[in-house]
């Protein structure tokens, strides 16, 4: 009974502290509803030039990430921790809807657009790079909070 006790009161005292939702009433579409949805993420892969801002995201809300390729040069975007970190709704390329159960990089040929849409889960700083490259312009962070 003691441990029970002792349990609950760290439950509630020192238990992981969870990020509020976007708004109060989700409805039916749940994590999904309008008013749960964060700001566009735009990432832009094109030789030469920064891969976007770094942004910050809240867990339990649900986003839209936009990666442009202007076909500059063969390039492509990895971020396995930050892939780990969300749950992905879908991938649509060309008005294809891929709904994946993981990924590991998106890389592009030519150019193109693949838009993302995801519900951030696990809190953390994650990077987003083109790989190999090692200048602070190619990649960004996504920090879940």
């Amino acid at each position: 009974m003691r441990n029970l006790i002792g349990a609950a009161v760290l439950a509630v005292m020192g238990g992981p502290v969870m990020a509020a939702l976007l708004c109060d009433d989700l409805g039916f579409a749940g994590l999904l509803a309008k008013c749960n949805r964060g700001e566009t993420i735009k990432v832009l892969l094109a030789s030469g030039q920064p891969l976007g801002q770094d942004v910050q995201l809240q867990s339990g809300a649900y986003y839209k990430m936009e990666i442009t390729a202007d076909g500059s040069a063969e390039l492509a975007v990895e971020g396995s921790s930050f892939f780990r970190a969300i749950w992905m709704n879908e991938i649509v390329i060309n008005s294809i809807e891929i709904r994946p159960m993981a990924i590991d990089s998106i890389e592009f040929d030519k150019a193109g657009v693949a838009e993302l849409s995801f519900v951030a889960i696990k809190p953390g700083s994650h990077t987003l790079r083109i790989p190999g490259s090692t200048g602070e312009s190619q990649s960004i962070t996504l920090s879940i909070q």
